[in-house]
């Protein structure tokens, strides 16, 4: 344990800033797929869409599997599966997206969640024995933390962390309050919106990787599979090739050193970069770019009358 948590201080004292990376991000969906019912797309035509623009861009991503969600539908599983058949990979995200921060969650009800996840994923093409943490809340409790960890280790899992958090599922929230009052509203000005706020999400926590490494990490960037993403994943990864960044494939990714630090001081439902930051004491700095959780954004549409 000593020597892992020397390490976890050499990866973020920059000791590894000789090997260099040059900036790429990996993409990663969460919560899909879903079979509720949303205005102009299917449950069918959702997942569709995001399949198409990932297959447009060439792009390999992944897909963090909550059963509940539809998966545990033959209609559900047969979504997730064409995501593995697509050559994404697929991921855990528990049976019902329970918070391991709430105190009514056990660690054992926690545990038994991912196990009967994996009962539903492991036999679809593309299954990696990668968890996710549900609200990226690794427990509120040094118990339940050094719990799950175990527990992961002793499945064999990886700690899918992310690198780069979002709010888009906060966004996805106001457009479908957007089309509930209009089914045929504008929605150029969300989009412009949703793009803005991923783009300035990435350039801070570009930032902060470069502060706390001394170099570019390699990113790992958490949406969601929802509405919002079948309409303008298209327009995201095109604005992250537009901006010089290379897309790789999450396995990829998980490979940057970065990803094997274990906080010990976690910034609950945050970036691994943020916990890494709390973590060594290096965490004076701008929070607002990183912790905004879309209301700027929404306040700005609702404004404009949108």
């Amino acid at each position: 344990m000593l020597q892992l948590k020397n390490l976890a201080l050499m990866l973020c004292c920059g000791l590894f800033a000789g090997a260099a990376f040059a900036q790429t991000v990996a993409f990663t969906f969460d919560d899909g797929p879903s079979l509720a019912e949303t205005p102009r797309l299917t449950p069918q035509q959702r997942n569709q869409a995001m399949l198409d623009a990932l297959a447009r861009h060439r792009v390999k991503a992944a897909l963090f599997v909550t059963c509940g969600n539809g998966a545990d539908k033959p209609e559900g599983l047969a979504l997730a599966r064409a995501w593995g058949a697509a050559g994404h990979a697929i991921g855990n995200h528990t049976m019902t997206h329970p918070d391991l921060d709430g105190a009514k969650v056990s660690l054992a009800q926690y545990q038994q969640e991912v196990l009967d996840c994996d009962k539903i994923i492991a036999p679809l093409p593309g299954y990696q024995k990668w968890f996710r943490y549900t609200y990226l809340r690794e427990g509120g409790t040094p118990e339940k933390r050094d719990g799950m960890r175990s527990f992961l280790g002793a499945q064999g899992y990886r700690n899918a962390h992310v690198s780069l958090d979002t709010s888009d599922w906060r966004l996805d929230q106001h457009l479908g309050e957007t089309l509930a009052k209009d089914s045929k509203a504008d929605l150029a000005p969300l989009k412009k919106a949703y793009l803005a706020h991923v783009r300035e999400r990435a350039l801070a926590y570009r930032d902060l990787s470069q502060r706390l490494q001394g170099r570019e990490i390699a990113q790992v960037i958490l949406l969601h599979h929802n509405l919002i993403n079948a309409l303008f994943l298209d327009d995201v990864i095109g604005m992250f090739k537009d901006m010089g960044w290379t897309i790789v494939a999450p396995a990829t990714a998980f490979e940057d050193p970065v990803y094997q630090f274990a906080p010990q001081h976690a910034a609950h439902g945050q970036s691994l970069l943020l916990s890494m930051a709390r973590s060594l004491g290096m965490d004076k700095f701008d929070k607002k770019r990183l912790q905004d959780d879309g209301e700027a954004d929404i306040g700005r549409l609702t404004a404009q009358g949108h």
